[in-house]
């Protein structure tokens, strides 16, 4: 008989240190069969949709709900996830349900929850009739993994890149993973492991050490053991301020729980020995800029991690643009999102002169408004496809990118392109969009950490992490932490 399985998602990466709350009106919502409309797609849904269609699966689908990564959630975001799933579980659970597979990031903050996604998978086993259904899915890199999660879950795969160049895969591994358990009748357990660290987003690049070891080791043991299903190694998000944030480890296995633990201690021995390479902080902005003249023809990258969009930063602070307007740096191109300014140029004619306030209006540290005279060169719809489905956007918001209404404006040697929605810089359609070469550029301002290198290193000359005031500054010791357990490293000594 077909499998029947129950289908969800739910999809933010909350950074705590944000002010505010992100809405429901936030999030995009789908429900029922409109989650259909990812098939085809470079979403890790699309993937899930991929395998239930090639294993006859018998999709129920309920919900998905994704936002970009912002502030705490609301609650009421949890509360319509967690009825529609309750609803229709409690409805099918006649009809038998065989499996049941989530769509899930792993690092979700609501108002009441430190941890959404254990919370949610901790009810889920509650409901009558699902105690012991197959449950697996996926989950960022970037997932805070705490216990509950490993504790009601059967095999979470996580991606394995980073960037997230093959979520789209891993959420097929983690559907025919299930299929597996749901034809042989394997009960899967997941142990987890959580050594005291916590990286920065910058030290967590997986073409780099340590994560490079870690995901190494990771695969080893896949290959060598049978009975393990899957190991996932966890980078973690440092800027949400819960107990159990940082690095983390599981193991899926329907083998013996003393060799898995072993394989786990390893891991995180391993991670405790790299510790300090992990632990990435950037150069001073007047250094690189300095550098510019020796780093040969552009692009040139200045990369802004204390305001990545990736990881909650707002994508409006002004500090990058208004150092190369004093440096006089020509050739230059800068994304920002600002859609009061937006609005305000949509009915300006092309090429007038215009007094604005560029930026800085979400209030966040390092978040100042630029007074500047611009010549406004073009508006946009700000829609576009990605040029790379694999890039990492796609394990966010699929292949259509909305960047919403948008302007380019110059001031100087530099242009500006306004996005009225925040738009993290994954992929270099973003600006051919909006007519501009992103190879012609002598620098370019990058509001990231490390998930844009795939789209922008095959172009870029040299590349500079610089430090600006932001809220995702890679040195966690500047951020107030309150609820992280400690002692933990970087903020405390070990011994």
């Amino acid at each position: 008989m077909r499998k029947r399985v129950l289908l969800a998602g739910l999809f933010h990466e909350t950074n705590t240190f944000l002010n505010g709350v992100t809405s429901l009106a936030d999030f995009e919502v789908s429900r029922g069969a409109e989650l259909r409309r990812a098939e085809g797609d470079a979403s890790p849904l699309a993937g899930v949709l991929e395998v239930a269609g090639e294993c006859d699966w018998e999709i129920v689908p309920i919900i998905d709900l994704r936002a970009t990564p912002s502030a705490t959630v609301a609650d009421d975001v949890v509360a319509l996830f967690w009825d529609a799933f309750r609803e229709a579980a409690e409805r099918e659970r006649a009809r038998g349900v065989d499996g049941i597979y989530l769509v899930l990031h792993g690092a979700m903050v609501s108002e009441s929850l430190p941890d959404v996604e254990g919370e949610l998978l901790r009810r889920i086993r509650g409901l009558d009739g699902y105690a012991n259904v197959p449950l697996c899915g996926i989950l960022d890199l970037h997932g805070n993994i705490t216990e509950a999660i490993a504790q009601h879950s059967n095999g979470l795969v996580a991606y394995r890149e980073n960037p997230h160049t093959d979520a789209k895969q891993a959420a097929i591994d983690g559907a025919r993973l299930l299929d597996r358990l749901m034809r042989t009748g394997e009960r899967a357990v997941t142990l987890r492991a959580h050594p005291p660290i916590v990286w920065p987003p910058t030290g967590t690049g997986t073409a780099d050490e340590p994560m490079r070891s870690l995901e190494a080791r990771a695969r080893e043991i896949e290959a060598a053991d049978p009975a393990v299903l899957a190991v996932n190694v966890f980078g973690g998000f440092s800027f949400a301020d819960i107990p159990e944030a940082g690095v983390s480890f599981t193991l899926s296995t329907v083998g013996d729980t003393a060799k898995a633990r072993a394989y786990l201690d390893e891991l995180s021995a391993l991670a405790l020995a790299m510790k300090e390479i992990g632990n990435r902080l950037d150069m001073p902005l007047e250094e690189a800029l300095r550098r510019l003249p020796e780093s040969g023809e552009g692009p040139i990258l200045l990369v802004e991690p204390a305001d990545n969009i990736g990881g909650g930063g707002p994508g409006d602070t002004t500090a990058l643009l208004q150092a190369l307007i004093a440096q006089n740096v020509q050739n230059a191109g800068v994304i920002l999102n600002d859609p009061e300014t937006v609005q305000a140029l949509q009915n300006q004619p092309i090429g007038a002169q215009i007094s604005v306030n560029l930026g800085g209006k979400s209030g966040v540290i390092g978040a100042k408004p630029l007074a500047l005279e611009v010549e406004l060169l073009s508006t946009s719809d700000g829609k576009f496809t990605l040029e790379d489905r694999q890039s990492h956007l796609a394990s966010m918001s699929g292949a259509q990118i909305d960047m919403g209404p948008c302007a380019v404006v110059r001031h100087r040697g530099v242009r500006i392109l306004l996005t009225s929605h925040k738009t993290p810089p994954f992929d270099l359609g973003q600006w051919r969009s909006q007519g501009i070469v992103p190879e012609t550029l002598s620098v370019i301002g990058v509001k990231a950490a490390v998930a844009h290198r795939r789209a922008y290193d095959p172009i870029a000359k040299a590349s500079y992490w610089v430090d600006t005031p932001g809220p995702c500054s890679s040195n966690l010791r500047t951020l107030p932490f309150r609820r992280i357990r400690r002692p933990i490293y970087p903020l405390d000594t070990l011994p």
